[in-house]
């Protein structure tokens, strides 16, 4: 932990020297963007989802950053990946002084990273006088689904159905990034892989379109996401289903990719996102 600490500390004082040493934000056609050049679009974002690897530290530090600077010029409600529906009230009460942190970590079923990674989100959440929205399905659900299909969650009853985005889940099996799902797979996923898949995407997508549509001030209102890269990787996963419900609010993605050489931006990342951060591969873990 220390050694991240040490790590987020020096990146924080040289942002400089670290962007084009460290990383390197590019703009959907792949060019190299200014960080604030890449805060002035998203300070007009009603949504923003920011993409990360889960065990890289840029895509972290910058999650802060991004956050800090959102909040300078904009109301912010925050929303992750990290947290699941039925972990709202212990997220809730941690937030509001309820319960400390040690109540938080028995009642929450928080990741292995929470103390590196996350922490710091939700304490800029809980200094500010935030909400952070516990977004995504809880994971037995998502496993009934890769277990028994989607009809598999018909019979459940209906106060654990407040759990789960409307159902029936709207779900296309042709979108490329659940095809591709199923070719890495080769296969051994089967059909119902990328439809557990596709209840996270649901789910996380009704709980920010909720947060963003239940706010009493919606002027300058950003509803701002952390999730895993794949959830909205060109413009699929999470924000297809965004889209569905309105098509018309202002979204901005982000996405974070690792690349032996950051000075140009692979063919393959280019168009992942509207910005692409892009970390040197050798750059340290979280875990």
């Amino acid at each position: 932990m220390k050694r991240i600490v040490g790590l987020v500390f020096i990146i924080s004082s040289l942002v400089g020297l670290a962007q084009d040493k460290a990383f390197v934000i590019y703009n959907a056609k792949g060019k190299k963007v200014p960080y604030k050049k890449m805060m002035k679009s998203l300070n007009e974002s009603d949504v923003t989802l920011f993409g990360e690897l889960h065990n890289n530290p840029i895509s972290h530090w910058l999650q802060l950053e991004v956050t800090k600077s959102l909040g300078k010029k904009r109301k912010l409600i925050l929303a992750a990946e990290m947290f699941e529906r039925d972990n709202q009230k212990a997220l809730t009460d941690y937030l509001n002084g309820k319960i400390d942190e040690k109540g938080l970590d028995s009642l929450a079923r928080l990741w292995k990273n929470y103390e590196t990674d996350y922490k710091p989100l939700v304490d800029y959440a809980k200094q500010n006088k935030l909400q952070f929205i516990a977004a995504n399905v809880p994971r037995r659900y998502a496993s009934m689904v890769y277990k028994g299909d989607f009809k598999a969650l018909d019979s459940l009853p209906a106060n654990e159905k407040e759990w789960i985005a409307k159902l029936p889940i709207d779900y296309d099996k042709n979108l490329p990034g659940y095809q591709k799902m199923l070719e890495m797979m080769g296969g051994h996923g089967g059909e119902t892989l990328p439809k557990a898949q596709a209840v996270k995407d649901a789910t996380m997508a009704e709980s920010i379109y909720q947060a963003y549509e239940t706010a009493t001030e919606k002027d300058k209102l950003t509803v701002i996401h952390y999730n895993g890269a794949y959830h909205s990787d060109n413009y699929e996963g999470i924000l297809w289903y965004l889209k569905r419900k309105n098509a018309n609010l202002n979204y901005k993605t982000i996405t974070t990719v690792s690349q032996e050489n950051i000075k140009k931006l692979l063919e393959e990342n280019i168009g992942t996102a509207d910005f692409i951060i892009c970390v040197d591969e050798d750059m340290t873990t979280t875990y």
